[in-house]
């Protein structure tokens, strides 16, 4: 088994070999993969079954057990065998192995998937261990495995073969089954607070509930050009006004046709949930009891570790306005200027550069994403967000350019938007008129207004809170991850001629 094996790349001569002893294992016994193997034990299993016998002892039981050829040593005398929960050795020597089963050894290589039934035993150095009775070879790998005790160094292949990160780097394989245990808490969070979960379209013929730009899409039955959805709100809203809940939630692929960075990825995945005669206070809760729910789950706390900095998901969160935040940060009251000149005049006094035709909302939220968000490592909740870059949200009483809105940040990332939820369907017509206006002014001549959904508001809605939570952000967080690309199990990649 001292085949010549690279990092990154592939050897031919050990290919080569690979592929000589599948021909001389058809030959010997025929069917190389099987289509079934019964075990009776998976390999945490055993060793939880069998973790008080003793050093030197053997235990009179036989079992079946399988999984990939991680190590051989002695000719494969010894053999580890990894399974998705864990490693067994395997021992396989002339006093108990037959003939039969020996034989198979020198065919096996590392990668190979095999199964073993035997007896079991605890060596005199404490190695639980199955003694080879019969081996049985489930899967002939005709490619050599990463060098195992280096890992897979380059980022690169990590990425584009996600496969041989996972077998070969533990600490992938921990982090894409807590990715699981993360989800499937939030899914058991919102329904034991009585959320129902829906299905929304991914295909949809007008884009809506986020500015974004969309990829496209042809549907050929219908002769109808749709798009993938950026956010699912505009549906979950139809949800709200049918009656057929109260409390509704989504986990969701979103998409949105967009650069890349560690924060960002073209499809990424969202939980948006609204709660009817709830508002965004509301929602400050829900948010502050998942989080806290989650970390205890994961870590056990709520206190964790992100790089070098010590996070608390420990309720309640800071509240932070947005703009008192920019008036400590900047000396400018965004609150005494009145209008859309003044505050381009007082940023740009400040030495902010700001686009000729920015809104006192649009300044307001520049000066913030620049001056304050870094700052926000623990968790924080910045409310009251400007009107005009929040169409769907009510106003707050008393101050009309502000609106009734959060976001969560923490380690300077937003990770969750919320809102009190506009209901009003002559006011949100209005909105969403002056939103596509917006668009045309980019270039965006697609948008279009989404009727069905203003038909819907007409119906009546009623008072409701909604959240998004960017799920990957969430995950990235808790399983100390400093990028999006590690916590995605396949990401967007370039070609490699690219």
């Amino acid at each position: 088994m001292n085949e010549k094996t690279e990092t990154a790349g592939l050897s031919s001569d050990a290919t080569e070999v690979r592929a000589q002893k599948l021909d001389l294992l058809r030959e010997q016994i025929g069917d190389v993969y099987p289509a079934h193997f019964h075990r009776t034990l998976t390999n945490a299993e055993l060793a939880e079954k069998y973790a008080g016998l003793e050093p030197d002892t053997e235990s009179g039981d036989m079992v079946t057990v399988a999984g990939r050829v991680f190590s051989s040593r002695n000719s494969g005398m010894f053999m580890d065998i990894h399974d998705a929960s864990g490693k067994i050795q395997i021992f396989s020597h002339k006093d108990t192995a037959p003939e039969e089963a020996r034989a198979l050894l020198p065919m096996i290589d590392l990668g190979d998937i095999i199964g073993v039934t035997g007896e079991v035993r605890r060596t005199k150095r404490g190695e639980l261990t199955v003694n080879a009775k019969a081996i049985t070879m489930l899967c002939k790998s005709l490619l050599p495995m990463p060098e195992k005790y280096h890992g897979l160094a380059d980022i690169e292949t990590r990425y584009r073969k996600r496969y041989l990160d996972i077998m070969v780097n533990e600490e992938s394989k921990l982090r894409f089954q807590q990715r699981s245990r993360i989800v499937s808490g939030i899914r058991r969070f919102l329904e034991d607070e009585g959320f129902m979960e829906v299905e929304t379209p991914m295909l949809q013929p007008i884009y809506g509930g986020a500015t974004a730009e969309p990829f496209k899409t042809h549907h050929n039955t219908l002769k109808l050009d749709m798009y993938l959805r950026i956010a699912p709100e505009l549906y979950l809203k139809r949800v709200l006004v049918s009656g057929l809940t109260d409390k509704v939630f989504e986990i969701n692929r979103n998409f949105r046709n967009e650069g890349v960075s560690t924060r960002h990825n073209p499809e990424f995945t969202m939980m948006e949930c609204y709660w009817a005669y709830a508002d965004y206070e509301d929602m400050m809760g829900l948010v502050e009891r998942l989080f806290e729910k989650l970390a205890l789950a994961v870590h056990g706390t709520t206190e964790f570790e992100f790089g070098d900095k010590q996070l608390s998901f420990k309720g309640p969160f800071q509240r932070v306005s947005m703009p008192a935040a920019v008036k400590d940060a900047t000396g400018i009251d965004f609150l005494a200027i009145r209008s859309d000149e003044e505050a381009r005049q007082a940023a740009r006094n400040a030495g902010f550069e700001i686009e000729k035709d920015a809104t006192w909302g649009e300044v307001l939220a520049f000066i913030f994403e620049e001056k304050v968000e870094a700052t926000l490592i623990q968790p924080a909740h910045v409310i009251h967000f400007p009107k005009d870059i929040s169409p769907f949200a009510k106003e707050v009483p008393g101050e009309p350019r502000l609106v009734e809105r959060f976001e969560t940040y923490c380690n300077g990332w937003e990770i969750g938007n919320a809102f009190s939820e506009l209901n009003d369907p002559v006011e949100q017509r209005a909105r969403m008129v002056e939103q596509m206006e917006q668009a045309h002014a980019r270039g965006e001549k697609e948008k279009t207004l989404d009727e069905d959904f203003l038909d819907a508001m007409d119906q009546g809605m009623p008072p409701a809170g909604g959240l998004g939570i960017g799920v990957d952000r969430l995950i990235m967080l808790l399983t100390n991850s400093p990028s999006i690309r590690d916590i995605i199990l396949f990401p967007a990649r370039r070609h490699k001629g690219d």
